[in-house]
Formats: structure tokens, C-alpha cells, sequence
């Protein structure tokens, strides 16, 4: 049993993280609404002209257009490729199966600076294909596949195989199965590692700095901005606003991974 003073402190520990980690965000959305156009103290007058400014920013709809366009297919790929590397490393035992477990983690250890560097070498110089959305598409398979089967992985430990091997006793065959038992069981697992998948995959940036060519994802357009003072509130603006819907769906997919992992079959309350 916790004493009190042991909740108590708990209790501080937490607040004091959490500001920790939220202070400067929190800071980012108050001068966001400060009409002067410096970040500095104190503030001026309440404003809404920065994001109002933002509508009419052909540039930054580009930009958003192409983070999106690599953010979807990369988290359905990412997905779908964790789904069936889970349910391998969940449901059989194989030889290497430790070293092969390792080695799709071993992105998360990388650095991205490193990582980047590494295949842009390896897309230009040994696979020779011109810098595009499409090569930054892979490189963040690369990086959200950890992602992906750590989420897929939790969902299929509780997962009760007696239903799939039923399934085949009754004149299914593997695939049927696979969709018809498997996929909706774990549907809230998959629409969580989608969701996880692109949100990583639309905030990143060294690596699209390095292989998006000449076509500027939405964080590269924010870097590129920031050179300019006079751009700077806007940019305020817009990184409260990714901020904002960044925390939506990651408490949105965490919900869902909870109520994934509760709702199993084997699940205890």
C-alpha cells in the first residue's frame, strides 16, 4: 500500500514532467496570439492575423499537401508490414528469430542525422534514383515499422490462436482467416499504428532533408521560414496548430491501443 507522502510525491513528479515537456509549447501557442511580431515580453495585443494569414499561403499548402501524400501510404505500408511481422514474431518461433527482431528495431538507435546521411549514399550512389517524396516515402517506412510492430506485437500477446486454428478446422483457408478473424480482432491496434505511423512520419525532418529534392514537406517549409523574422509569428501559428492535432491523435491512438488491450480475448479487468 502507497503511504501518502509516496502519492504526494508521485503526485509533483508528474506536474513537474509534464510542464517540463509542455512549458515551451505552451509558450509557442501564447505568442502565437501576441500581435507584435518578436518573441519577447511582454506581449502587446490579442491577435488571430497570423493564422488567418496562414489561408492564403499557397507555399504552405504545397508543402502540407506533400506531407500528407508521403504521410498516408507510409503508415498503411508501415502497417501493414508490421501487422505481419507481429503476428511471425508473436505466434511462431523460428531461428534468428531474436537477431532478426533486433535488427527492425535497430532504426529506433539510429541517429536520423546518421540515418539520412546513409541513404541519401545509398540512393544516389549505388541506386542512382533522383531525390523525390517517393525515396523519403521509404525512408520512413524504415523509421516507423519499430513503431508499428511494438503496437502490433502488444495487441497479438493476448491474441487466443484457438480462434484462427477453429477457423481452419471449418474448411477456411489461412487467408480467409487472416481477414476474417485475425484483422478485425486487432482493428483497434491497426488503426493506432496507423495513426502513431503518421505522425511520424509528417513531423519528421532530417531525413526529408536530406532526400526530398526539391519537394519541401511541411517541416522543411517551417525550417526554410525561419529564416525570415518577419515569418516567425506565422510559424507560431502553425506549429500550435500540428501541435495540437499531433496530441489529438496520439491520445486518440492510445485510447484505442487501451481499448484494444482491455477488450482482448484472454483480457483481464
Amino acid at each position: 500500500m502507497k503511504t501518502p507522502f509516496a502519492k504526494w510525491s508521485l503526485g509533483l513528479f508528474t506536474l513537474v514532467f509534464v510542464l517540463f515537456l509542455h512549458a515551451p509549447m505552451a509558450m509557442i501557442a501564447l505568442f502565437s496570439f501576441n500581435s507584435a511580431n518578436i518573441v519577447a515580453f511582454p506581449l502587446k495585443e490579442f491577435t488571430l492575423d497570423w493564422y488567418r494569414g496562414l489561408l492564403g499561403d499557397a507555399p504552405l499548402f504545397a508543402a502540407l499537401w506533400h506531407s500528407i501524400l508521403v504521410g498516408i501510404p507510409v503508415a498503411v505500408v508501415s502497417t501493414a508490414i508490421g501487422l505481419l511481422a507481429a503476428k511471425a514474431f508473436v505466434h511462431y518461433r523460428f531461428f534468428g528469430r531474436g537477431t532478426a527482431l533486433s535488427l527492425l528495431m535497430l532504426p529506433m538507435g539510429i541517429p536520423t542525422f546518421i540515418l539520412g546521411i546513409a541513404l541519401l549514399s545509398f540512393a544516389r550512389q549505388v541506386l542512382g534514383v533522383e531525390l523525390s517524396l517517393l525515396v523519403v516515402a521509404v525512408a520512413h517506412v524504415l523509421i516507423c515499422l519499430p513503431y508499428c510492430i511494438f503496437t502490433l506485437m502488444a495487441r497479438l500477446e493476448g491474441f487466443d490462436q484457438n480462434l484462427e486454428q477453429a477457423s481452419m478446422d471449418l474448411g477456411e483457408t489461412p487467408f480467409q482467416t487472416f481477414w476474417r478473424i485475425t484483422v478485425p480482432l486487432v482493428l483497434p491496434g491497426i488503426v493506432s499504428s496507423i495513426m502513431l505511423s503518421f505522425i511520424t512520419s509528417f513531423d519528421e525532418f532530417m531525413l526529408a532533408f536530406f532526400l526530398a529534392g526539391s519537394e519541401a514537406t511541411l517541416p522543411l517549409y517551417m525550417m526554410g521560414q525561419m529564416r525570415f523574422s518577419y515569418s516567425l509569428p506565422s510559424m507560431l501559428a502553425l506549429g500550435t496548430i500540428i501541435f495540437a492535432v499531433s496530441v489529438a491523435l496520439v491520445v486518440l491512438a492510445e485510447l484505442l491501443r487501451r481499448k484494444d488491450i482491455t477488450t482482448a480475448p484472454g483480457a483481464t479487468a
